[in-house]
């Protein structure tokens, strides 16, 4: 796989590693891909997504098989209902379970969800939005965030890092972030709806946009998000870029814009060692 993110392969299930996250030994980690799942039709196969209209088995086996590649347990697993917002749940011992099998379990209203706790695996839910991955290896804390449009402008990146620093007392510049595969910068058009907030809250909104006329400009949230984690003390060196389009990359990742909202969730996961 392209720039800093590796494939790994186990059996048919197929996934991504940060391999800067991988090397400092602190943390096991994952950005599913579509592949290796028991999921058919629209959500083919790897749908790991409860809030679909997928048969809810299937969406257990494909968490449980996720989760065993890793070598990790389906009931220490921690989700948010996520609802594009930007709250950040801090995670404990006590959370562990809340919407591993149940959508309607999971942390209400969450987004992103810090933890300096082992044996608690946090995740997000996504098929375009920008998943985030966060670790203070100092520290011996981590963070993940589900970055679309909305929670991007909202700054959930940079919330997520200041949850850190007053929980956890994490010193930000020496923080590792991760940028997941989301839609990119080649496909992910928007019109007045998302430039409008763009412009309010960002001066300088033209440098993340391509006007390709009619009113309508591809938006890079990629860069937009590598703008806020470094406007938040995290070093240039530290952020890891996947590059990666959901959209142009169909066959490997579930694109809610390339299907026609007809698609199953990709899910990235984190937790301590």
């Amino acid at each position: 796989m392209r720039g800093n993110f590796e494939l790994i392969k186990s059996g048919e299930l197929q996934y991504l590693t940060i391999p800067a996250f991988t090397a400092t030994g602190l943390v096991t980690h994952a950005i599913s891909t579509r592949k290796g799942g028991v999921s058919t039709g629209d959500y083919s196969t790897l749908n790991l997504g409860l809030g679909k209209n997928d048969g809810r088995k299937n969406v257990l086996e494909n968490r449980r098989r996720f989760l065993q590649a890793l070598d990790l347990d389906l009931a220490l697993l921690v989700a948010g209902r996520q609802n594009h917002g930007s709250r950040v749940a801090v995670v404990t011992e006590k959370e562990r379970g809340r919407g591993n099998c149940s959508y309607d379990k999971g942390l209400p209203g969450i987004d992103a969800m810090v933890t300096d706790r082992q044996g608690v695996v946090l995740s997000i839910y996504f098929a375009d939005c920008v998943p985030l991955l966060f670790l203070d290896p100092l520290g011996r804390a981590i963070g993940v965030a589900h970055a679309g449009w909305r929670g991007t402008l909202a700054g959930i990146g940079p919330k997520t890092l200041a949850c850190m620093q007053r929980e956890y007392g994490t010193e930000v510049p020496h923080c590792l972030a991760g940028i997941g595969p989301s839609i990119g910068p080649c496909c992910y058009e928007v019109g007045q709806q998302v430039l409008g907030p763009l412009r309010r809250f960002f001066p300088d909104w033209r440098t993340y946009v391509v006007p390709i006329g009619g009113g309508k400009y591809y938006l890079d949230l990629w860069e937009l998000n590598r703008q806020q984690l470094l406007a938040a003390g995290v070093r240039e060196k530290n952020i890891f870029i996947g590059n990666l389009c959901t959209a142009c990359n169909e066959k490997m990742f579930f694109s809610y814009r390339a299907h026609g909202g007809h698609t199953g969730s990709l899910a990235a996961v984190l937790t301590l060692k």
